[in-house]
């Protein structure tokens, strides 16, 4: 479970309260958002992960503002990565049996 509700100034509204909490199975998963205030989770602490009855709760509100980095560097890692399967010594070299560039390929240049 994935919550963000929030209302600027105001605590944050419960959307899993205790008779949610207990339903859930052990090793279900909360990632809180809205955990600097208060929390959506009856249990929510905020900057902490706990464990409640097999329940792992997560109250992080600044997860979100972390995500653009990473998510950033793992997309400029991807086109790195592809590229270096076309460019060789500074020139492009398509090698069209490398199965990667294979189903990427949309189109190729006849002679």
């Amino acid at each position: 479970v994935i919550t963000t509700a929030q209302v600027r100034g105001r605590k944050a509204p419960i959307l899993v309260d205790e008779e949610a909490l207990g339903n859930m199975k052990s090793g279900a998963v909360i990632v809180d958002l809205a955990a600097s205030s208060g929390g959506n989770c009856v249990r929510t602490e905020d900057q902490k992960t706990i464990v409640f009855n097999g329940v792992q709760i997560i109250g992080d509100s600044s997860l979100a503002a972390k995500m653009p980095m990473d998510a950033s560097q793992l997309l400029s890692n991807n086109f790195y990565q592809f590229l270096s399967l076309i460019i060789k010594d500074g020139a492009m070299a398509i090698d069209m049996e490398d199965e990667i560039l294979q189903a990427t390929c949309f189109t190729e240049k006849s002679a």
